[in-house]
C-alpha cells in the first residue's frame, strides 16, 4: 500500500459546526429574497389564521366566563307555560313573588308583568308598528336581582313608580331615538317621561327591548291586571338546585306543570361551549392554508435544487459529503418555514388584539397555540425540505458540474 493511499484512508470526514450550518443554510435565502418572502408568506397566512382563530375564540370565551362570574349562575327565571287544560297561556298568581321569597335559601326576588299596550316616539306613529318593543310593569328590586345598571338617569322607586314615568332598556332607547332622560314617549294613550336608560342586561335580554314602568302606575294608568309574567330569583350558590326543585310547586301549587323554570346563565355557558365547535371548524381551514404553504415551501426548495446544481457539484467535488448537502437544504427549508411561522404568530396575535380591543373583551392568545404553531411550521419545513435535500445529495458531482 502506498504512503498516499494510507494518508487518504486516515482522513476523517469534515464536520460542520452550528455556525457553518447556519451560514450554508441561510445563504440560499439571502440570495433570493423575493422568493423567500412569497414562500414564507404562505406559511405565515396559515399560522396567522390558526392563531387568530384560537385567539378570537379564547378571548370570546374569557369574556363570557368573566360575564358569568360577574353576573353569577345563581339566578333562576320563572315564566308561565301553556296550560294543559285549556291549551292557552297560563297565568302566574299575583302572590307568586311573595311566595317565592319564603323559600329557604332565596336571597332576592323581583318580577315584571307584561302590559297590553305599545310604546312609540309620539302619538303620530301607527299602533301596529312596535319595533319589537314591549311594555312591562317592574318592581323596585328588579335591578338588584338581575344585576343591571342604569346608564343614565335613575330607576323606578316609590316616589315615581305611581306616576307616568318610564325606564327604557338600551335597545328600546335606541329604537325610540331617546338619548337622555327627560324626553317623552307615547305609551298607551298618554306621554310618559323617560327617567332612566339601562345598560345591557346579559342574563335578562328581554329587558333591553322593554319600556319599564312602576307597578302602581301600570295598574292605575294602563289597566294592568297585576299578574306577573316573569319572576327573577337569586338564591345562595349552594341552594340553586334545591330552590329550582321547589319553584314550580311554590309559584302555582295547583298547577305546577304550568310553570317554566330556567337558568339564563346556562345560555351563556352553552355559548362558550359552542365556541369550541366553531373553533374546530376554522382550525381545519387554517390547517388547509398551512398545508398549502408547506407545498409552496417544497416547491421553492425543489426549484432551488435545480437552479443550484453547479453549487452542489462544486461542494461535493471539494469534499462535501451527502450528509452535508442534505443538512444544508433541510436547514434552508427549516429557516424558510420558521420565518413564516414567526411572522404568522405575530400576525395572528395582532389580529386577535385588534378584535379584542374593538370589542372591549380580554385579549387571550394561549401559549400552547403559539408554541404549537411554531412546532407545526418546523414539522412542515422538515417534511417540505426532506425530498429536495435527498435529491440534492444524490446528484453526481461530475454530472452536476457538467450540467452548467
Amino acid at each position: 500500500m502506498s504512503r498516499g493511499s494510507g494518508r487518504r484512508k486516515g482522513l476523517a470526514p469534515a464536520r460542520l459546526s452550528a455556525r457553518d450550518v447556519w451560514q450554508v443554510g441561510s445563504a440560499g435565502l439571502r440570495g433570493r429574497p423575493m422568493r423567500v418572502f412569497l414562500s414564507a408568506l404562505g406559511i405565515a397566512i396559515g399560522i396567522a389564521t390558526m392563531i387568530a382563530v384560537v385567539g378570537v375564540s379564547e378571548s370570546s370565551k374569557a369574556h363570557l366566563i368573566r360575564q358569568l362570574e360577574q353576573l353569577g349562575t345563581n339566578m333562576l327565571v320563572v315564566t308561565p307555560g301553556q296550560s294543559l287544560i285549556t291549551g292557552e297561556q297560563a297565568k302566574l298568581p299575583k302572590a307568586a313573588p311573595a311566595m317565592v321569597e319564603r323559600i329557604e335559601g332565596v336571597q332576592d326576588v323581583a318580577a315584571t308583568g307584561s302590559v297590553d299596550t305599545t310604546v312609540h316616539r309620539s302619538e303620530h306613529m301607527p299602533e301596529d308598528i312596535t319595533g319589537g318593543l314591549q311594555v312591562a310593569a317592574a318592581d323596585e328590586g328588579l335591578l338588584k336581582t338581575v344585576r343591571a345598571e342604569v346608564a343614565e338617569g335613575s330607576w323606578l322607586n316609590r316616589a315615581n313608580g305611581g306616576y307616568p314615568s318610564v325606564v327604557l332598556g338600551d335597545v328600546a332607547a335606541d329604537r325610540l331615538a331617546i338619548t337622555e332622560p327627560g324626553q317623552q314617549v307615547w305609551l298607551g294613550e298618554q306621554y310618559f317621561t323617560v327617567i332612566g336608560i339601562l345598560t345591557a342586561v346579559p342574563l335578562a335580554p328581554e329587558l333591553e327591548r322593554s319600556a319599564l314602568i312602576g307597578w302602581p302606575a301600570a295598574e292605575k294608568l294602563l289597566g294592568f291586571d297585576g299578574h306577573p309574567t316573569t319572576i327573577y330569583e337569586r338564591s345562595a350558590d349552594d341552594r340553586v338546585r334545591e330552590v329550582r326543585d321547589l319553584l314550580s310547586r311554590t309559584v302555582n301549587p295547583e298547577a305546577p306543570q304550568d310553570v317554566k323554570v330556567s337558568n339564563p346563565s346556562d345560555a351563556l355557558a352553552a355559548k362558550a361551549a359552542s365556541e369550541d365547535a366553531f373553533t374546530s371548524l376554522l382550525l381545519g381551514l387554517g390547517a388547509v392554508a398551512l398545508l398549502v404553504g408547506g407545498v409552496g415551501v417544497a416547491n421553492t426548495m425543489i426549484i432551488s435544487v435545480l437552479e443550484r446544481r453547479h453549487e452542489i457539484g462544486l461542494r461535493r467535488s471539494l469534499g462535501g459529503t451527502k450528509g452535508h448537502i442534505r443538512l444544508q437544504f433541510v436547514t434552508e427549508s427549516l429557516l424558510l418555514s420558521g420565518l413564516g411561522g414567526i411572522a404568522g404568530v405575530v400576525l395572528g396575535s395582532a389580529a386577535t388584539w385588534i378584535f379584542a380591543t374593538a370589542g372591549g373583551i380580554p385579549w387571550v392568545v394561549p401559549p400552547w397555540a403559539m408554541l404549537g404553531g411554531l412546532a407545526a411550521t418546523l414539522a412542515i419545513g422538515t417534511a417540505a425540505g426532506l425530498y429536495p435535500a435527498v435529491r440534492a445529495a444524490r446528484l453526481s458531482p461530475t454530472l452536476a458540474l457538467q450540467a452548467v
